[in-house]
């Protein structure tokens, strides 16, 4: 089969490469590859920042696909079924975070794309655990974002709940602030998203998907904005999506006292200067929020379901798993939204 393989560490360092299919042993369930959407990850993996990844390897962890065979171990997924997985590809099971399910903290885990051999392929390999049966209504563009979807979901509704009587900031129109903002206009929430002058457009975007007011922190006074909605006390929740300290300072003095801010973006750096005399003052609850377990897949999927998710807005290119360097440039050079590799796009039982 043809794979998008990163052959070693560094810049780049990778192309499409012949490999072959994964062997079906045990639990383990074998899918022909519809889509494969590209993250942060990714695009930090092809630059060589990310340390985690192991090579040799395939990339791709957001993906959906169909069941062509399963191990004999295999209880709940058969040949035939359209599904997504969750990027769980092996853990201890025996730490008290395996036994409690919460496998995004196992110390042990290896993830689909990052140490096991991920999606941007014609076959991936997963678990029969993983992996979750798609809703007939829902496609696989829709079931390629089910993975970035359970992390916000992870954010939302298992480490900073809300309700529809907050005031949220999200910060960051990227695919994930634009997800989390799906999720809260589910629900009703008055929301507030932001970005700078380059993400204009993804705040436009926002704003058709229902943001109740959007911000360029570069050209609009962030504090005048969320005061004058706020009657002056902040906004109750924050969710971060950004990754950048500066915004993340600027945020923590607008959050009413007692209120949240949950981190959802990753830093470039481990360490870094934060607004502490705000957190401590106004006895702001600082929340971390680690990609998703399998208790936020159901309600992706149910979120995706009843049509939460505005797959339109939200896949704004699509490109053959031939050209996925062009994928990896366009993402890159901030051109799209969230970009798919479509794995197999002879097939056309893995078009929609």
């Amino acid at each position: 089969m043809e794979a998008v393989v990163k052959s070693e560490a560094g810049y780049d360092n990778m192309s499409i490469q012949e490999v072959p299919v994964p062997e079906v042993t045990g639990d383990r369930v074998l899918l022909k590859v519809a889509y494969t959407g590209i993250c942060g990850t990714d695009i930090h993996t092809f630059k060589g920042q990310y340390a985690n990844a192991v090579t040799p390897l395939v990339l791709g962890h957001e993906f959906s696909g169909k069941v062509v065979a399963v191990g004999p171990d295999a209880t709940k997924v058969k040949p035939g079924d359209r599904v997504t997985s969750e990027t769980t590809f092996n853990t201890c099971g025996k730490c008290v975070y395996c036994k409690a399910g919460e496998y995004n903290l196992c110390e042990n885990r290896e993830g689909i794309g990052t140490k096991a051999n991920g999606s941007m392929a014609n076959y991936v390999l997963t678990r029969d655990e993983s992996c979750h049966i798609l809703p007939d209504n829902v496609s696989y563009k829709m079931a390629a974002m089910s993975e970035p979807l359970a992390s916000c979901v992870h954010a939302m509704y298992q480490k900073t709940p809300f309700t529809l009587h907050d005031t949220l900031l999200i910060m960051g129109p990227g695919p994930m602030g634009l997800l989390s903002l799906q999720i809260a206009k589910e629900i009703g929430a008055f929301t507030i998203v932001t970005g700078i002058t380059k993400d204009q457009e993804r705040l436009d975007i926002a704003k058709e998907l229902g943001a109740d007011i959007i911000v360029n922190t570069q050209t609009e006074d962030l504090a005048k904005v969320i005061m004058d909605a706020t009657d002056g006390v902040g906004v109750t929740k924050v969710y971060d999506c950004s990754g950048a300290v500066p915004a993340v300072n600027a945020a923590l003095p607008l959050i009413r006292k007692g209120g949240t801010f949950q981190q959802v973006g990753l830093f470039a750096k481990p360490m870094n200067e934060l607004d502490e005399r705000s957190i401590i003052q106004h006895e702001i609850s600082y929340v971390g929020s680690r990609s998703q377990n399998p208790y936020d897949w159901p309600i992706a999927l149910h979120l995706e379901s009843k049509g939460a998710i505005n797959q339109d807005k939200m896949v704004t290119k699509v490109f053959d798993l031939e050209h996925w360097r062009d994928a990896f440039e366009a993402m890159m050079a901030g051109q799209e939204l969230k970009v798919l590799i479509a794995s197999n796009p002879d097939d056309p039982d893995l078009a929609n």
